[in-house]
Protein backbone atom coordinates (compact mmCIF):
# COMPACT_ATOMS: atom_id res chain seq x y z
CA UNK A 1 0.00 0.00 0.00
CA UNK A 2 2.78 2.09 0.75
CA UNK A 3 4.22 2.11 -2.34
CA UNK A 4 0.79 2.89 -4.52
CA UNK A 5 0.26 6.11 -2.49
CA UNK A 6 4.36 6.80 -2.66
CA UNK A 7 3.40 6.39 -6.94
CA UNK A 8 0.45 8.38 -6.55
CA UNK A 9 2.86 11.24 -4.80
CA UNK A 10 5.54 11.18 -7.77
CA UNK A 11 2.21 11.21 -10.33
CA UNK A 12 0.76 14.07 -8.72
CA UNK A 13 4.30 15.81 -8.61
CA UNK A 14 4.55 14.52 -12.66
CA UNK A 15 1.83 16.20 -13.31
CA UNK A 16 2.31 19.52 -11.76
CA UNK A 17 5.36 19.90 -13.22
CA UNK A 18 4.10 19.56 -16.52
CA UNK A 19 1.12 22.02 -15.77
CA UNK A 20 -0.84 19.48 -18.26
CA UNK A 21 -2.53 15.87 -18.03
CA UNK A 22 0.47 13.53 -18.54
CA UNK A 23 0.52 10.56 -21.35
CA UNK A 24 0.02 7.40 -19.72
CA UNK A 25 3.26 6.00 -21.39
CA UNK A 26 5.20 8.75 -20.15
CA UNK A 27 3.91 8.44 -16.86
CA UNK A 28 4.43 4.57 -16.50
CA UNK A 29 7.99 5.42 -17.54
CA UNK A 30 9.00 8.00 -15.13
CA UNK A 31 7.55 5.56 -12.27
CA UNK A 32 7.88 2.07 -13.46
CA UNK A 33 11.65 2.97 -15.45
CA UNK A 34 9.73 1.38 -18.37
CA UNK A 35 11.15 1.71 -21.68
CA UNK A 36 8.17 2.50 -24.38
CA UNK A 37 5.43 0.26 -22.37
CA UNK A 38 2.50 0.16 -24.73
CA UNK A 39 -0.48 1.79 -24.11
CA UNK A 40 -2.30 -0.08 -22.72
CA UNK A 41 -0.07 -1.42 -20.23
CA UNK A 42 0.74 1.86 -19.05
CA UNK A 43 -3.05 1.95 -18.29
CA UNK A 44 -3.34 -1.03 -16.26
CA UNK A 45 0.01 -0.47 -14.13
CA UNK A 46 -1.41 3.19 -13.77
CA UNK A 47 -4.83 2.52 -12.90
CA UNK A 48 -4.89 1.51 -9.54
CA UNK A 49 -2.33 4.65 -8.76
CA UNK A 50 -4.83 6.71 -10.11
CA UNK A 51 -8.21 5.41 -8.66
CA UNK A 52 -5.93 5.13 -4.87
CA UNK A 53 -5.77 9.28 -4.62
CA UNK A 54 -8.82 11.45 -5.29
CA UNK A 55 -5.48 13.92 -6.43
CA UNK A 56 -5.83 12.02 -9.56
CA UNK A 57 -7.99 11.62 -12.61
CA UNK A 58 -7.89 10.21 -16.02
CA UNK A 59 -8.51 12.70 -19.15
CA UNK A 60 -9.17 10.19 -21.54
CA UNK A 61 -5.84 8.40 -22.46
CA UNK A 62 -3.36 10.76 -20.10
CA UNK A 63 -3.52 11.24 -16.49
CA UNK A 64 -4.27 14.75 -14.74
CA UNK A 65 -5.18 16.58 -11.45
CA UNK A 66 -8.90 16.60 -10.39
CA UNK A 67 -10.97 19.28 -10.46
CA UNK A 68 -10.75 22.43 -8.15
CA UNK A 69 -11.66 21.69 -5.13
CA UNK A 70 -13.25 24.04 -2.14
CA UNK A 71 -9.85 25.75 -1.64
CA UNK A 72 -10.40 28.54 -4.33
CA UNK A 73 -14.21 29.54 -2.06
CA UNK A 74 -14.56 32.99 -0.87
CA UNK A 75 -14.58 32.52 3.03
CA UNK A 76 -18.57 33.37 3.15
CA UNK A 77 -18.72 30.39 0.88
CA UNK A 78 -17.12 27.57 2.27
CA UNK A 79 -18.28 24.79 4.53
CA UNK A 80 -16.01 23.99 7.37
CA UNK A 81 -16.23 20.91 9.23
CA UNK A 82 -14.92 21.35 12.33
CA UNK A 83 -13.55 17.54 13.66
CA UNK A 84 -11.87 16.15 16.95
CA UNK A 85 -10.76 12.37 17.37
CA UNK A 86 -10.56 10.42 21.26
CA UNK A 87 -8.29 7.88 20.99
CA UNK A 88 -6.66 5.13 22.88
CA UNK A 89 -3.02 5.98 22.35
CA UNK A 90 -0.77 8.76 20.53
CA UNK A 91 0.28 6.94 17.75
CA UNK A 92 -2.05 6.34 14.43
CA UNK A 93 -0.06 3.06 14.16
CA UNK A 94 -0.88 1.46 17.44
CA UNK A 95 -3.57 2.89 18.79
CA UNK A 96 -7.28 3.45 17.64
CA UNK A 97 -10.14 5.74 17.04
CA UNK A 98 -12.64 5.82 20.03
CA UNK A 99 -14.55 9.34 19.74
CA UNK A 100 -15.36 11.44 16.70
CA UNK A 101 -16.97 14.67 17.15
CA UNK A 102 -17.72 17.20 14.41
CA UNK A 103 -19.36 20.56 14.06
CA UNK A 104 -19.99 22.08 10.59
CA UNK A 105 -19.78 25.69 9.88
CA UNK A 106 -21.43 27.25 6.72
CA UNK A 107 -21.66 30.48 6.06
CA UNK A 108 -19.73 31.23 9.07
CA UNK A 109 -22.23 29.74 11.28
CA UNK A 110 -23.23 25.65 12.93
CA UNK A 111 -25.01 24.21 10.57
CA UNK A 112 -25.08 20.82 12.54
CA UNK A 113 -23.25 18.32 14.42
CA UNK A 114 -21.99 14.81 14.63
CA UNK A 115 -20.92 12.86 17.33
CA UNK A 116 -20.42 8.76 17.70
CA UNK A 117 -18.65 6.72 19.77
CA UNK A 118 -16.32 3.95 18.08
CA UNK A 119 -15.59 0.09 19.27
CA UNK A 120 -12.06 -0.60 19.40
CA UNK A 121 -10.50 -3.83 19.10
CA UNK A 122 -9.09 -3.37 23.00
CA UNK A 123 -10.21 -2.45 26.21
CA UNK A 124 -9.51 1.22 26.71
CA UNK A 125 -6.28 2.12 28.89
CA UNK A 126 -7.03 3.01 32.25
CA UNK A 127 -5.38 6.51 31.46
CA UNK A 128 -7.66 7.41 28.35
CA UNK A 129 -10.64 6.39 30.64
CA UNK A 130 -9.45 8.38 33.61
CA UNK A 131 -8.98 11.57 30.91
CA UNK A 132 -11.80 11.43 28.83
CA UNK A 133 -14.63 9.84 31.29
CA UNK A 134 -15.28 6.90 28.38
CA UNK A 135 -15.62 3.43 30.06
CA UNK A 136 -15.50 0.21 28.24
CA UNK A 137 -19.56 -0.52 29.10
CA UNK A 138 -20.26 2.35 26.82
CA UNK A 139 -17.61 1.36 23.61
CA UNK A 140 -19.30 -2.37 23.69
CA UNK A 141 -22.18 -1.40 22.27
CA UNK A 142 -20.47 1.39 19.79
CA UNK A 143 -20.16 0.91 16.10
CA UNK A 144 -16.85 -0.35 15.14
CA UNK A 145 -14.22 1.68 13.37
CA UNK A 146 -15.33 1.44 9.22
CA UNK A 147 -19.10 1.97 10.43
CA UNK A 148 -17.95 5.30 12.38
CA UNK A 149 -15.71 6.57 9.88
CA UNK A 150 -17.81 6.02 6.86
CA UNK A 151 -20.70 8.04 8.57
CA UNK A 152 -18.35 10.66 9.37
CA UNK A 153 -17.15 11.00 6.07
CA UNK A 154 -20.80 11.43 4.72
CA UNK A 155 -21.28 14.13 7.46
CA UNK A 156 -17.88 15.50 5.94
CA UNK A 157 -18.53 15.39 2.65
CA UNK A 158 -16.22 17.84 0.37
CA UNK A 159 -15.91 20.31 2.91
CA UNK A 160 -12.62 21.71 4.39
CA UNK A 161 -11.37 19.71 7.69
CA UNK A 162 -10.68 21.52 10.37
CA UNK A 163 -8.74 20.51 13.73
CA UNK A 164 -6.97 21.73 16.46
CA UNK A 165 -3.24 20.65 15.99
CA UNK A 166 -4.66 18.61 12.66
CA UNK A 167 -2.00 16.40 12.54
CA UNK A 168 -3.18 14.15 15.07
CA UNK A 169 -6.37 14.40 13.66
CA UNK A 170 -5.88 13.77 10.14
CA UNK A 171 -3.03 11.10 10.63
CA UNK A 172 -5.88 8.67 12.60
CA UNK A 173 -8.20 9.97 10.05
CA UNK A 174 -6.45 9.18 7.06
CA UNK A 175 -4.79 5.67 8.67
CA UNK A 176 -8.33 5.00 8.95
CA UNK A 177 -9.45 5.44 5.83
CA UNK A 178 -6.47 3.77 3.80
CA UNK A 179 -7.67 0.60 6.10
CA UNK A 180 -11.06 0.89 4.57
CA UNK A 181 -10.56 1.27 0.73
CA UNK A 182 -6.73 1.95 0.83
CA UNK A 183 -7.51 5.70 -0.92
CA UNK A 184 -6.24 8.75 0.46
CA UNK A 185 -8.58 11.37 0.72
CA UNK A 186 -7.74 14.99 -0.63
CA UNK A 187 -10.16 16.91 1.18
CA UNK A 188 -8.26 20.28 1.92
CA UNK A 189 -7.20 20.67 5.96
CA UNK A 190 -6.77 23.67 7.93
CA UNK A 191 -4.85 23.31 11.35
CA UNK A 192 -6.45 26.55 14.33
CA UNK A 193 -2.84 25.77 15.95
CA UNK A 194 -0.90 27.14 12.77
CA UNK A 195 -3.87 29.65 12.55
CA UNK A 196 -3.25 30.90 16.01
CA UNK A 197 0.23 31.00 16.00
CA UNK A 198 0.39 33.43 12.92
CA UNK A 199 -2.73 35.71 13.87
CA UNK A 200 -2.14 35.99 17.63
CA UNK A 201 1.35 35.90 17.61
CA UNK A 202 2.68 38.47 20.54
CA UNK A 203 -0.65 38.31 21.99
CA UNK A 204 -1.06 34.66 23.27
CA UNK A 205 1.82 32.60 25.08
CA UNK A 206 0.24 29.21 24.29
CA UNK A 207 -2.10 28.21 21.62
CA UNK A 208 -3.31 24.73 23.22
CA UNK A 209 -6.97 24.07 22.60
CA UNK A 210 -7.53 25.07 26.34
CA UNK A 211 -5.98 27.93 26.78
CA UNK A 212 -7.31 29.93 23.74
CA UNK A 213 -10.82 28.65 24.22
CA UNK A 214 -9.73 30.35 27.65
CA UNK A 215 -8.52 33.36 26.19
CA UNK A 216 -11.59 34.03 23.70
CA UNK A 217 -14.17 33.22 26.12
CA UNK A 218 -15.38 30.06 24.35
CA UNK A 219 -19.21 29.06 25.22
CA UNK A 220 -18.07 25.87 25.33
CA UNK A 221 -15.17 24.49 27.86
CA UNK A 222 -12.81 21.82 26.05
CA UNK A 223 -13.48 18.68 28.00
CA UNK A 224 -11.44 16.10 26.11
CA UNK A 225 -14.62 14.74 24.90
CA UNK A 226 -15.00 14.71 20.96
CA UNK A 227 -18.14 16.97 20.57
CA UNK A 228 -17.43 19.62 22.65
CA UNK A 229 -13.88 19.77 21.79
CA UNK A 230 -14.68 20.00 18.22
CA UNK A 231 -17.56 23.12 19.46
CA UNK A 232 -14.77 24.68 21.27
CA UNK A 233 -12.34 25.02 18.20
CA UNK A 234 -15.21 25.87 15.68
CA UNK A 235 -15.82 29.32 18.32
CA UNK A 236 -12.07 29.39 17.82
CA UNK A 237 -12.19 28.94 13.77
CA UNK A 238 -14.79 32.15 13.07
CA UNK A 239 -12.51 34.02 16.05
CA UNK A 240 -9.28 33.71 13.92
CA UNK A 241 -11.38 33.75 10.52
CA UNK A 242 -12.41 37.41 11.30
CA UNK A 243 -8.74 37.65 12.28
CA UNK A 244 -7.56 36.58 9.00
CA UNK A 245 -10.19 38.58 6.71
CA UNK A 246 -8.59 41.85 8.82
CA UNK A 247 -5.17 40.65 7.33
CA UNK A 248 -6.85 40.38 3.40
CA UNK A 249 -7.68 37.14 2.83
CA UNK A 250 -10.37 36.25 0.95
CA UNK A 251 -10.52 32.52 0.16
CA UNK A 252 -10.28 29.05 1.59
CA UNK A 253 -6.28 29.18 0.05
CA UNK A 254 -5.58 32.48 1.95
CA UNK A 255 -6.21 31.42 4.93
CA UNK A 256 -4.64 27.63 4.65
CA UNK A 257 -1.23 30.03 3.81
CA UNK A 258 -1.45 31.95 6.87
CA UNK A 259 -1.81 28.44 8.64
CA UNK A 260 0.97 26.63 7.14
CA UNK A 261 4.19 25.81 8.50
CA UNK A 262 7.35 26.74 7.52
CA UNK A 263 8.09 23.26 5.52
CA UNK A 264 4.76 23.91 4.12
CA UNK A 265 5.17 27.15 2.60
CA UNK A 266 8.31 26.21 1.35
CA UNK A 267 6.70 23.08 -0.19
CA UNK A 268 3.76 25.57 -1.85
CA UNK A 269 7.19 26.96 -4.15
CA UNK A 270 8.29 23.51 -5.41
CA UNK A 271 6.77 25.07 -9.15
CA UNK A 272 9.73 27.19 -8.93
CA UNK A 273 12.12 24.13 -9.89
CA UNK A 274 10.27 22.79 -12.45
CA UNK A 275 12.07 22.23 -15.67
CA UNK A 276 15.56 21.68 -13.70
CA UNK A 277 17.20 18.89 -15.48
CA UNK A 278 19.18 16.08 -14.43
CA UNK A 279 23.10 17.53 -14.83
CA UNK A 280 25.62 19.21 -12.52
CA UNK A 281 25.49 22.59 -12.04
CA UNK A 282 25.13 25.64 -9.71
CA UNK A 283 21.64 27.27 -8.50
CA UNK A 284 20.90 30.60 -7.01
CA UNK A 285 18.10 31.74 -4.85
CA UNK A 286 17.07 34.93 -5.94
CA UNK A 287 14.40 37.21 -3.41
CA UNK A 288 12.83 40.60 -3.92
CA UNK A 289 14.48 43.14 -6.21
CA UNK A 290 16.40 39.81 -7.80
CA UNK A 291 18.27 39.91 -4.66
CA UNK A 292 20.78 36.51 -4.61
CA UNK A 293 19.92 34.82 -1.62
CA UNK A 294 21.67 31.52 -1.39
CA UNK A 295 23.97 30.17 -4.01
CA UNK A 296 24.26 25.84 -3.79
CA UNK A 297 26.09 23.07 -6.66
CA UNK A 298 24.70 20.09 -7.32
CA UNK A 299 25.51 17.12 -9.23
CA UNK A 300 22.10 16.65 -10.43
CA UNK A 301 19.83 19.77 -10.28
CA UNK A 302 16.29 18.32 -10.29
CA UNK A 303 17.11 16.23 -7.11
CA UNK A 304 18.77 18.83 -4.96
CA UNK A 305 15.98 21.25 -5.89
CA UNK A 306 13.73 18.94 -5.19
CA UNK A 307 15.24 18.12 -1.54
CA UNK A 308 14.93 21.77 -0.45
CA UNK A 309 10.34 21.54 -0.95
CA UNK A 310 10.14 18.31 0.97
CA UNK A 311 9.36 17.89 4.84
CA UNK A 312 12.91 17.78 5.99
CA UNK A 313 14.30 20.99 7.99
CA UNK A 314 16.66 22.82 6.59
CA UNK A 315 20.05 25.47 8.07
CA UNK A 316 17.87 28.88 9.34
CA UNK A 317 19.60 30.82 6.57
CA UNK A 318 18.73 28.47 4.08
CA UNK A 319 14.82 27.99 5.61
CA UNK A 320 14.91 31.95 5.59
CA UNK A 321 16.08 32.16 2.20
CA UNK A 322 13.64 29.66 0.89
CA UNK A 323 10.60 31.87 2.80
CA UNK A 324 11.75 34.75 0.37
CA UNK A 325 12.52 32.91 -2.41
CA UNK A 326 10.85 34.39 -5.82
CA UNK A 327 12.74 32.45 -8.35
CA UNK A 328 15.62 30.15 -9.18
CA UNK A 329 18.06 30.35 -11.52
CA UNK A 330 20.36 27.42 -12.83
CA UNK A 331 23.34 27.05 -14.90
CA UNK A 332 24.08 23.41 -16.39
CA UNK A 333 27.96 22.54 -16.07
CA UNK A 334 30.01 19.55 -16.76
CA UNK A 335 30.70 18.09 -14.11
CA UNK A 336 30.22 18.49 -10.28
CA UNK A 337 34.05 19.32 -9.64
CA UNK A 338 33.33 22.35 -12.31
CA UNK A 339 29.87 23.41 -10.06
CA UNK A 340 31.96 23.33 -7.03
CA UNK A 341 34.37 25.40 -8.24
CA UNK A 342 31.43 27.89 -9.94
CA UNK A 343 29.62 28.03 -6.46
CA UNK A 344 33.06 28.98 -4.67
CA UNK A 345 33.52 31.79 -7.08
CA UNK A 346 29.94 32.77 -6.93
CA UNK A 347 29.84 32.86 -3.47
CA UNK A 348 32.88 35.12 -2.95
CA UNK A 349 31.77 37.68 -5.57
CA UNK A 350 27.80 37.65 -4.39
CA UNK A 351 28.15 36.93 -1.04
CA UNK A 352 24.49 35.48 -0.30
CA UNK A 353 23.40 36.25 3.13
CA UNK A 354 22.55 32.08 3.09
CA UNK A 355 25.65 31.49 2.88
CA UNK A 356 27.22 32.78 5.78
CA UNK A 357 28.77 29.99 6.90
CA UNK A 358 31.01 29.73 3.67
CA UNK A 359 34.32 30.37 2.79
CA UNK A 360 34.85 34.34 3.03
CA UNK A 361 38.73 34.64 2.37
CA UNK A 362 38.26 38.28 3.91
CA UNK A 363 37.85 37.09 7.13
CA UNK A 364 40.37 34.36 7.72
CA UNK A 365 43.39 34.57 9.92
CA UNK A 366 47.25 33.72 9.73
CA UNK A 367 50.01 33.52 12.39
CA UNK A 368 53.34 35.27 12.26
CA UNK A 369 55.99 35.30 14.67
CA UNK A 370 57.03 39.00 15.19
CA UNK A 371 59.53 39.17 17.77
CA UNK A 372 59.37 36.91 20.31
CA UNK A 373 55.57 36.77 19.88
CA UNK A 374 53.27 34.66 17.73
CA UNK A 375 50.19 37.22 16.62
CA UNK A 376 47.54 36.33 14.32
CA UNK A 377 47.47 38.65 11.65
CA UNK A 378 44.95 39.22 7.79
CA UNK A 379 47.96 39.00 6.14
CA UNK A 380 48.74 35.78 4.18
CA UNK A 381 51.71 33.80 5.18
CA UNK A 382 52.95 29.93 5.15
CA UNK A 383 51.05 29.36 8.80
CA UNK A 384 47.95 29.55 7.09
CA UNK A 385 44.78 30.33 6.50
CA UNK A 386 43.08 29.84 9.46
CA UNK A 387 38.88 29.96 8.80
CA UNK A 388 38.45 30.39 12.81
CA UNK A 389 39.41 33.27 14.14
CA UNK A 390 39.27 32.06 17.59
CA UNK A 391 41.00 29.29 16.66
CA UNK A 392 43.73 31.03 15.22
CA UNK A 393 44.42 33.28 18.95
CA UNK A 394 44.24 29.93 20.76
CA UNK A 395 46.96 28.35 18.91
CA UNK A 396 48.75 31.46 18.75
CA UNK A 397 48.19 31.69 22.74
CA UNK A 398 49.84 28.03 22.73
CA UNK A 399 52.77 28.96 21.02
CA UNK A 400 53.76 31.48 23.48
CA UNK A 401 57.65 31.33 23.43
CA UNK A 402 57.94 28.89 20.34
CA UNK A 403 61.10 29.38 18.42
CA UNK A 404 61.26 29.71 14.25
CA UNK A 405 62.47 26.19 13.56
CA UNK A 406 59.32 25.51 16.12
CA UNK A 407 56.95 27.44 13.83
CA UNK A 408 58.90 26.18 11.26
CA UNK A 409 57.56 22.43 12.06
CA UNK A 410 54.02 23.45 13.00
CA UNK A 411 53.21 21.74 10.03
CA UNK A 412 54.60 18.33 11.41
CA UNK A 413 53.72 19.11 15.03
CA UNK A 414 56.73 20.22 16.04
CA UNK A 415 55.59 22.33 19.14
CA UNK A 416 53.13 20.18 19.65
CA UNK A 417 55.12 18.37 22.72
CA UNK A 418 56.42 21.29 24.29
CA UNK A 419 52.55 22.55 24.87
CA UNK A 420 51.36 18.70 25.95
CA UNK A 421 54.60 18.14 28.27
CA UNK A 422 53.51 21.90 29.27
CA UNK A 423 49.49 20.66 30.05
CA UNK A 424 50.78 18.06 31.85
CA UNK A 425 52.69 20.10 34.41
CA UNK A 426 49.68 22.25 35.03
CA UNK A 427 47.88 19.10 36.05
CA UNK A 428 50.15 17.85 38.21
CA UNK A 429 50.53 21.26 40.06
CA UNK A 430 46.70 21.07 40.33
CA UNK A 431 46.66 24.33 38.62
CA UNK A 432 43.22 22.79 36.86
CA UNK A 433 41.67 26.48 35.88
CA UNK A 434 45.17 27.39 34.07
CA UNK A 435 45.21 23.74 32.48
CA UNK A 436 41.73 23.57 31.51
CA UNK A 437 42.34 26.85 29.37
CA UNK A 438 45.91 25.34 28.26
CA UNK A 439 43.93 22.21 26.85
CA UNK A 440 41.67 24.65 24.72
CA UNK A 441 44.62 25.83 23.43
CA UNK A 442 46.40 22.76 22.76
CA UNK A 443 43.05 21.46 20.85
CA UNK A 444 43.02 24.81 18.54
CA UNK A 445 47.01 24.00 18.13
CA UNK A 446 46.55 20.20 17.04
CA UNK A 447 43.29 21.44 14.78
CA UNK A 448 45.48 24.55 12.83
CA UNK A 449 48.42 22.16 12.84
CA UNK A 450 46.23 19.14 11.00
CA UNK A 451 45.24 22.00 8.80
CA UNK A 452 48.59 23.44 7.83
CA UNK A 453 49.94 19.78 7.44
CA UNK A 454 46.84 19.08 4.64
CA UNK A 455 47.59 22.33 3.13
CA UNK A 456 51.30 21.97 2.72
CA UNK A 457 50.78 18.60 0.76
CA UNK A 458 48.65 19.91 -1.49
CA UNK A 459 50.64 23.22 -2.19
CA UNK A 460 53.23 20.57 -3.13
CA UNK A 461 51.19 18.64 -5.41
CA UNK A 462 51.43 18.84 -9.24
CA UNK A 463 48.60 16.75 -10.86
CA UNK A 464 45.84 17.27 -13.58
CA UNK A 465 42.04 16.41 -13.38
CA UNK A 466 40.40 15.65 -16.32
CA UNK A 467 36.12 15.55 -15.86
CA UNK A 468 33.67 15.87 -18.49
CA UNK A 469 33.29 19.34 -20.10
CA UNK A 470 29.68 21.40 -20.42
CA UNK A 471 29.93 20.94 -24.71
CA UNK A 472 30.29 17.24 -26.09
CA UNK A 473 33.40 16.24 -27.85
CA UNK A 474 34.95 18.02 -24.91
CA UNK A 475 37.30 17.04 -21.29
CA UNK A 476 37.70 20.15 -18.99
CA UNK A 477 41.25 19.94 -17.56
CA UNK A 478 42.49 21.39 -14.21
CA UNK A 479 45.83 22.03 -13.10
CA UNK A 480 47.38 21.79 -9.80
CA UNK A 481 50.54 23.48 -9.60
CA UNK A 482 52.49 26.19 -7.57
CA UNK A 483 50.05 25.86 -4.37
CA UNK A 484 47.16 27.07 -6.41
CA UNK A 485 44.40 25.72 -9.24
CA UNK A 486 46.62 26.70 -11.42
CA UNK A 487 45.18 26.83 -15.19
CA UNK A 488 41.84 24.87 -16.38
CA UNK A 489 41.46 24.30 -20.45
CA UNK A 490 39.16 22.56 -22.62
CA UNK A 491 40.85 19.03 -24.40
CA UNK A 492 38.92 17.67 -27.59
CA UNK A 493 38.30 14.30 -27.66
CA UNK A 494 40.67 13.84 -30.74
CA UNK A 495 44.51 14.26 -31.98
CA UNK A 496 44.54 17.95 -30.83
CA UNK A 497 44.11 17.24 -27.22
CA UNK A 498 48.06 16.91 -27.26
CA UNK A 499 48.28 20.48 -28.15
CA UNK A 500 45.69 21.91 -25.52
CA UNK A 501 47.76 19.63 -22.82
CA UNK A 502 50.88 21.22 -23.49
CA UNK A 503 49.32 24.96 -23.52
CA UNK A 504 47.97 23.54 -19.60
CA UNK A 505 51.64 22.46 -18.51
CA UNK A 506 52.74 25.88 -19.93
CA UNK A 507 50.45 27.61 -17.49
CA UNK A 508 51.15 25.22 -14.75
CA UNK A 509 54.96 26.26 -15.49
CA UNK A 510 54.70 29.66 -14.87
CA UNK A 511 52.58 29.25 -11.87
CA UNK A 512 55.09 27.14 -10.39
CA UNK A 513 58.07 29.35 -11.05
CA UNK A 514 55.83 32.18 -9.60
CA UNK A 515 56.19 30.62 -6.42
CA UNK A 516 53.90 28.76 -3.80
CA UNK A 517 51.34 31.17 -3.17
CA UNK A 518 49.50 31.60 0.58
CA UNK A 519 45.87 33.43 -0.85
CA UNK A 520 42.95 32.10 0.86
CA UNK A 521 41.40 31.84 -2.22
CA UNK A 522 43.87 29.55 -3.55
CA UNK A 523 43.61 27.55 0.23
CA UNK A 524 39.75 27.72 -0.84
CA UNK A 525 40.31 25.83 -4.27
CA UNK A 526 42.85 23.51 -3.03
CA UNK A 527 41.47 22.19 -0.42
CA UNK A 528 37.98 21.94 -2.39
CA UNK A 529 40.07 19.67 -5.09
CA UNK A 530 41.18 17.70 -2.25
CA UNK A 531 37.39 16.62 -0.92
CA UNK A 532 37.12 14.88 -4.82
CA UNK A 533 40.72 13.36 -4.60
CA UNK A 534 39.54 11.74 -1.32
CA UNK A 535 36.15 10.38 -2.49
CA UNK A 536 36.53 10.89 -6.77
CA UNK A 537 33.27 10.57 -8.53
CA UNK A 538 33.33 7.94 -11.24
CA UNK A 539 33.72 10.62 -14.20
CA UNK A 540 36.89 12.42 -12.53
CA UNK A 541 40.42 11.15 -13.42
CA UNK A 542 43.81 12.40 -12.09
CA UNK A 543 46.72 11.73 -13.87
CA UNK A 544 50.33 13.44 -13.45
CA UNK A 545 51.14 16.60 -15.17
CA UNK A 546 52.21 15.75 -18.29
CA UNK A 547 51.31 16.45 -21.48
CA UNK A 548 51.15 12.93 -23.15
CA UNK A 549 49.88 11.70 -20.17
CA UNK A 550 46.98 14.05 -19.79
CA UNK A 551 46.12 13.91 -23.63
CA UNK A 552 46.64 10.33 -23.13
CA UNK A 553 43.52 10.25 -20.44
CA UNK A 554 41.14 12.60 -23.02
CA UNK A 555 41.92 10.11 -25.49
CA UNK A 556 41.55 7.03 -23.37
CA UNK A 557 37.72 8.23 -22.28
CA UNK A 558 36.96 9.11 -25.65
CA UNK A 559 37.81 5.04 -27.03
CA UNK A 560 36.07 4.35 -23.58
CA UNK A 561 32.76 5.94 -24.82
CA UNK A 562 33.24 4.87 -28.25
CA UNK A 563 33.01 0.95 -26.65
CA UNK A 564 30.10 1.81 -24.10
Amino acid sequence: MQLRLDAADRLVELVEERRAPVPATEAATALFALARPAAGLAATLLAEVVESDARLAWSGSAVALAGRGPESLPLEAATFVVFDLETTGLSARTAEICEIGAVRIRGLEPAGTFETLVRPGAPLPTAVAALTGIRDAELRCAPPLGAAVRRFLAFAGDCVLVAHNARFDVGFLDRAVERLDGRRSAAPVLDTVGLARTLLAGRVRRHGLASLAAWLGTSVEPCHRALPDAQATAEILVHLIGLAQERGAETVADLQRLAAPRPRRAHDKRSLAFGAPTLPGVYLFRGPGDQVLYVGKARDLRARLRSYFGSGRQRPAVEAALSALERIEWRVLGSELEAALEELRLIRELRPPGNARGGRPDRYRYLELRGDRVVVTDEPGPLGPIRSRRRAELAARALAGATPDELDGLAAGLPLARVRARLARLAEAQRYEDAARMRDRLRALEAVAGGLAALDRLRCAELCLLVPAREPGFRQAYAVAGGRLAASRRLPLHGGAIVEAAALVAEAGDARRAGTTHSPEAADELLLVSSFLRRPPPELDVCELDAARIAAATLGYRADADVA
